[in-house]
């Protein structure tokens, strides 16, 4: 049975992740960058959300949010976090493991740069995971904000809106198989920073 052999590479998580998220961009009809974000409180206490990938290179995955919210706290109290990706017209999965970093500020701000003017509007509005009374509320603050920077066409990034990036210490590929006979391969970072691996039972 084709079943029985690996198609998971031994080395180079990476790259191989890199190829996934190239086909994941090619085949997935919404949003191939879109990741579960795990986080938890030092008690233990965990929450997830989805979130973007913005950035992934040798130093590890990297979204922005804004660091005031119930993640951006968790993640201040305790940076231990996981994401999953779920691409699910390839059958596959993702899982990484790692601690989180805040991004420099002058990286923050290019990439706020580029979101476009809504975006940057709403963000800079949003007390991100506060009580609200009303939506007409944040919509007044959106309005409100739109009309003061529309002349120049650009919102002050706010010092709380920012990026993090999770550089990781295990990768975890999933593969569908016929009858539940998944592939499955965990790798684990060395302290020398290189990888090892091993193939998991479904």
């Amino acid at each position: 049975m084709d079943a029985e052999l690996s198609a998971l590479p031994e080395s180079d998580p990476l790259g191989l992740f890199a190829g996934w998220f190239a086909e994941a961009r090619a085949a997935e009809p919404n949003d191939p960058d879109a990741m579960a974000l795990a986080t938890a409180t030092p008690g233990g206490a965990p929450s997830v959300r989805m979130v973007l990938l913005k950035q992934f290179d040798a130093a590890g995955f990297t979204f922005y949010t804004n660091a005031h919210s119930r993640k951006g706290d968790e993640i201040a109290a305790n940076p231990q976090a996981a994401l999953l990706f779920h691409w699910k017209s390839l059958r596959r999965q993702v899982r990484i493991e790692g601690e989180l970093s805040e991004i420099a500020p002058s990286q923050a701000d290019a990439y706020f740069r580029t979101r476009s003017f809504v975006s940057q509007v709403g963000s800079a509005a949003s007390d991100q995971s506060r009580p609200l009374d009303h939506r007409a509320t944040y919509l007044a603050r959106v309005e409100a904000l739109a009309d003061a920077c529309k002349h120049s066409g650009e919102v002050p990034r706010p010092p709380y809106w920012t990026g993090f990036t999770l550089a990781p210490s295990a990768i975890e590929f999933w593969l569908d198989r016929e009858g539940r006979l998944h592939d499955r391969r965990r790798f684990t970072r060395t302290a020398g920073g290189g990888w090892t691996s091993t193939l998991l039972y479904p």
